[in-house]
């Protein structure tokens, strides 16, 4: 995000002004963001709220309250056949085929409990208006074909689509999408979690879909959901940047206003009936590991989500209890060793009409239900008998004042994190301002802390009193993949147990027509574009200043931060052993969680909940622009502050950095967290674990990438955590850190003008040793064809292959390939044809790794036949019009969104590793120049069947099936 003070904003309109046939009904100052909130409603009842601020980042998104009554997946179904071809473009896929048609810095669409909503945004105005014509057009008046939905939903298959001899099974993207999704603990506990607490209410359906219930969904159920939720007096619009209004508001008349009269449709949610008496509630999900698979969570159902002084003193509250190791809660609970770490969905939840609070551990046996309730009672009831520490209160409000002041696209948006922060009051008929601006929550707040207790009698009353209570025991299941295997089989036995003769034709003809559908040519000229003269042909600058300071360099960046502090100290590491770099992530992720300095975990971390808005700290690996098998290693320490507290955020950075102290009984508690985090995120990251055991067979940089976060690092850490490896680790920790402070620093200060003086010698200072920067040379694993076999009943496959550096004239190409086989390729043939939730390719200019891979897929030699296949679909009848949107959606790659916050850290140590403005621009200009004789050329070259590496994550052994591809996987367990 560049921040343009000079740029008038568009005049302000008055409360009551007629723009069109929309009232303005408030308009509010924001100055946190310095911008202005203006909240108008259109004569059919439509609710708009539009933001002003001076962002070339805006934004758009549309939202319905979609209020499911069973578990059929409606309302999620419906999200995709919506974004299937419309009145105005009635192409097969709008949606997608938007995505390389568009310089979007996002675009998707959500499912939620009980609402739905379709955001983009866009730093380009022609395409601003390009995406609002399709997105309306898209949910107001889609086609809704037939096939759309047996394609996307729910449809009878036979194993071979022509022959109703062999086996009829049951096919569809969202189909196949719950099954992955429903596999995963967390999703289950989510589920679990609505069901358990609003038994009466919509929450207790699952809005996805779930798998034994999404076939009961008929096409005229769909269409008519449709009509009754998307409907303008059921919407609620959100625009936000520095267009103007007016010109927004008459896109969205015409378009759609002019089509609509009011009407009225019931959408409200109840109050759920309060227990009278605590219950206990259990499921389960695929797991094999019984003895430390298992989470408990106590939750309680509490007031109206909407009450904005409630959501606040609830916020803090639950921020004060569990937002760091040391809090009153989360310590006692971790430090009773009954389990590994904070349960899933612990802490406030006001994503429901309702809010609610949830507490509990993971990494547990089974039994353990009732000393777990009996822990998190007693220690709340202690909690409320000791008083919570003032200073607590006042680091978590602290904390609230930061983020209040924080305007960031780092990891989102921020024009759409806005959206999402109105939106929770708005929709549950609350008011929309205070999402965006507590200051008269706070005050208030903070006047009844300074007339006595506040959160002791919210606890005792809300919580300790309430009855409205859950005890939800989440265990894992080993026989539980087979035995949804088998009710599928039992399900489609059922349902197709009347089937006669015709019916079967009838399969047969459907899947043949919908398989003619799909390979029917397309023109998607219908669809609005940019042209390759749209895309930004310069890097923008970022001014900087660097000086020395003894071995440290040190850049001060100038940037609008809204009066905050941002701090990086990168040090290039020395010669690292295999043995220390194997855990040197384990290193960066313990040093900001334990003790340092003298203080222990506990009182460093409140040390920087009071001062900080957080310190991380990241190993990463870099390569050369020129040389990809020139490797770099670096330690990464990165702190925020509010520019008062500056000169603290230093000294706690100093104090990590210089003097940190592990014990052995707190490396524990943090090793089995995070060992814990990487078992539940194999079911859901399925893909990226599969490329990553791909790559590392084929380059070095990946190599060190697995090692670090693949399925090696998840076998490493379960060595040492279930092994006795933690002395041992110690012993490494300790070397790590004299290796650390013997690297080159380099330092990055972004701040205010006024802000950038700040005294950086404490850092600088810690670094006296003159070793030399090291190069490791690891060798990429040729391993052969990798399989791992995990708890789930889809697979994730991938293939990839090592290409060339940055700056070789082929790089950009290798881009735009990915691109294009992504979304003309694999879209249509893993999701579409095959029913996989995703298809991807994708290329990594820095890391040269070219990569095809599948996600909550139900195929494996399928899609490795598609893999296979890719060259030839290069010979097919493919123009320049596809070039050209490879081309636009690789552009985007090289332009990403940024803000004051990372634009300078960004561009100092991108030069500092040699990806200057001018070889970056470079790369632009070969890339705009790129042709379809150049991708072939380059697939010729490097994406050859001798050059491939494979891996996979399935619930299967695949080796029976892959010998017609003559691959042999070796398999192992995750």
């Amino acid at each position: 995000m560049t921040i343009a003070a000079a740029t008038p904003l568009p005049a302000l309109p008055g409360v009551g002004e007629r723009l069109g046939r929309y009232t303005v009904n408030r308009v509010e100052d924001l100055p946190e963001m310095q911008g202005h909130l203006i909240l108008l409603t259109h004569q059919n009842g439509a609710r708009h709220a539009h933001v002003v601020r001076d962002d070339d980042n805006s934004a758009f998104g549309v939202t319905f309250p979609t209020v499911p009554r069973d578990s059929t997946g409606v309302a999620h179904i419906l999200e995709h056949i919506v974004l299937m071809g419309s009145q105005k473009y009635p192409v097969p896929d709008p949606f997608f085929a938007m995505l390389p048609r568009s310089l979007n810095t996002f675009m998707n669409a959500m499912t939620s409990n009980d609402w739905t909503t379709y955001p983009f945004s866009t730093r380009n105005e022609k395409d601003y208006f390009n995406l609002l014509g399709v997105y309306l057009d898209a949910t107001f008046f889609p086609l809704m074909r037939y096939e759309s939905f047996r394609q996307d939903g729910h449809r009878f298959e036979f194993e071979t689509p022509e022959d109703p001899t062999t086996e009829l099974k049951l096919q569809g993207v969202v189909y196949n999408e719950m099954k992955g999704a429903m596999a995963a603990p967390g999703a289950v506990m989510w589920r679990a979690f609505g069901k358990a607490l609003f038994p009466d209410l919509t929450y207790a359906n699952n809005s996805g879909g779930s798998p034994g219930d999404i076939p009961n969904l008929t096409y005229d159920n769909l269409r008519a959901f449709h009509a009754a939720h998307y409907h303008p007096s059921n919407a609620f619009f959100y625009t936000y940047g520095k267009l103007p209004l007016g010109r927004i508001l008459d896109e969205i008349e015409a378009h759609v206003m002019s089509q609509f009269q009011a009407q009225t449709l019931d959408v409200s949610i109840p109050d759920q009936t309060p227990f009278t008496e605590p219950r206990q509630e259990r499921v389960t999900y695929p797991g094999s590991d019984v003895e430390r698979g298992t989470q408990v969570s106590v939750m309680w159902k509490l007031g109206l989500s909407n009450d904005a002084d409630a959501n606040l003193r609830w916020s803090v509250l639950s921020d004060v209890l569990l937002g760091n190791a040391g809090a009153p809660l989360t310590r006692p609970l971790i430090d009773s060793g009954l389990g590994s770490a904070l349960a899933d969905l612990s802490g406030y939840r006001d994503s429901f009409r309702e809010g609610a609070f949830a507490v509990g551990l993971k990494g547990l046996g089974a039994g353990k239900v009732e000393e777990v309730q009996a822990l998190v009672l007693d220690t709340l009831r202690a909690v409320v008998q000791d008083g919570i520490d003032p200073e607590l209160i006042e680091s978590s409000l602290h904390q609230f004042e930061i983020a209040q002041k924080e305007v960031s696209n780092s990891g989102f948006p921020y024009a759409l994190g806005v959206m999402f922060r109105l939106l929770g009051p708005w929709l549950y008929g609350g008011d929309p301002l205070t999402g965006l601006r507590l200051d008269a929550q706070l005050e208030k707040l903070r006047a009844d802390l300074a007339a006595g207790k506040v959160f002791e009698p919210m606890l005792q009353r809300e919580v300790l009193d309430n009855p409205h209570r859950v005890t939800l025991e989440l265990a894992p299941d080993p026989e539980l993949v087979a035995h949804m295997a088998e009710q599928e089989r039992e399900l489609v036995q059922s349902l197709s147990a009347d089937f006669t003769g015709e019916d079967r034709a009838r399969i047969v003809a459907e899947s043949l027509k919908l398989k003619e559908l799909q390979a029917q040519e397309n023109d998607p000229g219908v669809l609005p574009t940019l042209a390759l003269s749209d895309v930004p042909a310069s890097v923008p600058p970022v001014p900087y200043s660097t000086e020395q300071a003894g071995r440290a360099l040190v850049a001060r960046v100038p940037q609008p931060t809204g009066g905050l502090t941002y701090l990086d100290v990168q040090v290039r590491l020395p010669e690292l052993p295999g043995d220390l770099l194997e855990v040197l992530p384990l290193y960066t992720s313990a040093v900001t969680k334990s003790g340092a300095a003298g203080q222990d975990y506990v009182a460093l971390s409140r040390r920087m909940e009071a001062v900080t808005g957080g310190v991380s700290a990241s190993a990463s690996s870099g390569v050369r622009p020129d040389d990809l098998h020139l490797l770099r290693l670096a330690v990464s320490f990165s702190g925020k502050a509010l520019a008062r507290n500056a000169e603290a955020l230093v000294a706690v950075m100093r104090d990590i950095i210089a003097a940190p102290e592990f014990t052995r009984e707190r490396l524990e508690q943090l090793l089995k967290q995070r060992l814990a985090g990487l078992k539940a995120s194999v079911v859901n990251s399925g893909n990226a674990y599969a490329e990553r055991l791909a790559a590392a067979q084929v380059s070095p940089a990946a190599s060190i990438g697995e090692t670090w976060g693949g399925l090696s690092a998840l076998d490493r850490l379960k060595h040492i955590v279930e092994e006795g490896g933690l002395d041992d680790l110690l012993d490494r920790f300790g070397r790590i850190h004299t290796l650390l402070l013997s690297g080159q620093p380099v330092l990055c200060l972004t701040a205010t003008e006024d802000d950038l003086k700040l005294n950086l010698t404490p850092l600088t200072d810690l670094f006296t040793a003159d070793a030399p920067v090291g190069h490791p040379l690891p060798r990429p694993r040729a391993d052969g064809p990798q399989a791992r076999v995990t708890d789930s009943p889809v697979a994730f496959n991938a293939v990839a292959f090592e290409t060339v550096p940055y700056t070789h004239p082929n790089s950009p190409a290798l881009l735009v390939l990915a691109r294009l086989l992504r979304s003309e390729y694999l879209l249509k043939e893993l999701r579409e044809k095959g029913g996989a939730y995703g298809g991807s390719a994708s290329f990594d200019p820095r890391e040269g790794v070219f990569a095809m891979s599948s996600y909550r897929d139900p195929h494996i030699l399928r899609t490795y036949r598609v893999f296979r296949d890719a060259r030839a679909f290069l010979d097919t009848e493919l123009g320049q019009r596809e070039v050209t949107e490879a081309v636009l959606s690789a552009s985007k790659a090289l332009d990403p969104l940024t803000s004051p916050d990372t634009v300078g850290r960004l561009r100092f140590f991108g030069d500092q590793a040699g990806f200057t403005p001018e070889v970056q621009e470079a790369y632009k200009t070969r890339l705009l120049a790129v042709a379809m004789a150049d991708l072939k050329r380059v697939m010729d070259a490097y994406l050859t069947p001798e050059r491939a590496a494979y891996a996979l994550v399935a619930g299967r052994d695949p080796n029976e099936e892959m010998n017609e591809l003559g691959l042999s996987f070796t398999v192992q367990p995750v």
